[in-house]
């Protein structure tokens, strides 16, 4: 049997549930941990176990208030610049592979990881607030100095992730780096995540799945993860000789061409945002004042 992971808020309490057949049954009555984030502890079998469950207890009533589906991972690492039309649209002269390098970059698992809804804050001071919709993925086993070859044995599952920046706040021309990567990526509220999670098992290619991105409704990002440079094998490769990747760690894989900076169009106060990813669902978020 199919099945999704959602955290929801249950008498004023983060819940991990399982989505079968259209509705939500707590964790906990089906056997297993309280917390999603315990399922990637062993994630093999917590997976079988979810597989086969056949609830016994009534399911949860609609309407409950659904959190970031994962609280909370143990890292985030974020690929940078890794579809080639977000590179082209960015200034990069020479597009070929062989000319780029896979770099990743932090965001605070317990300060930047909210849910869908009015949840995400405008970063302090900023003018630039800009949004990348990503394809983020869950760690599911210990992974150190894998290869290519094996990496993709090592995602438990899906979700939809924005990454929000302060594009203003990560420039720095006058000093050596040019580059303030915690100034303007790191901020509080700036990596909504959800609404659920979708074992990897169930998705299929991840590498061509349609992602989609709207702003008060008006599309600005349409494409295929396809669209990569380095694909999902490459980045847990890469990262896993950078350091160990334990179980629920995520990584955001990217961006395609449409984010704001470009065309110096960047987010206010009420705006919606809207990100949607095929076979996971969809994650809208408004941005509130800043805090």
């Amino acid at each position: 049997m199919t099945f999704s992971l959602q955290t929801l808020l249950i008498d004023g309490k983060p819940t991990g549930c399982a989505e079968i057949g259209g509705k939500a049954y707590r964790l906990t009555d089906l056997g297993a941990p309280a917390r999603v984030a315990d399922l990637f502890e062993d994630w093999p079998r917590w997976e079988a176990h979810l597989k086969a469950a056949k609830p016994s207890a009534g399911a949860l009533p609609d309407g409950l208030t659904v959190l970031a589906p994962l609280q909370y991972p143990g890292k985030i690492l974020c690929a940078g610049a890794n579809y080639y039309d977000h590179s082209a649209e960015m200034g990069v002269q020479d597009l070929r592979k062989e000319a780029q390098r896979l770099f990743f970059f932090f965001k605070p698992p317990r300060n930047a990881v909210v849910g869908p809804g009015a949840t995400v804050r405008k970063p302090i001071a900023t003018k630039a607030m800009d949004w990348e919709i990503e394809l983020a993925l869950v760690i599911g086993k210990t992974a150190r100095n894998v290869s290519e070859a094996e990496a993709m044995n090592y995602v438990a599952a899906y979700t939809v992730a924005i990454d929000f920046s302060a594009r203003d706040h990560n420039r720095a021309p006058e000093t050596f780096y040019k580059l303030d990567w915690v100034a303007g990526k790191a901020h509080d509220t700036c990596c909504p995540m959800g609404p659920r999670l979708i074992p990897a098992s169930a998705i299929g290619d991840a590498m061509d799945l349609a992602l989609k991105l709207t702003v008060n409704g008006e599309t600005k990002q349409n494409a295929r993860t396809s669209g990569m440079i380095f694909n999902i094998a490459e980045q847990i490769s890469t990262a896993s000789r950078i350091m160990t990747l334990d179980p629920g760690d995520v990584i955001l894989t990217g961006t395609p061409a449409g984010v704001g900076a470009p065309k110096q169009t960047f987010l206010s106060v009420g705006d919606a945002v809207t990100a949607e990813i095929e076979k996971i669902g969809t994650l809208a978020v408004t941005i509130q004042p800043e805090g």
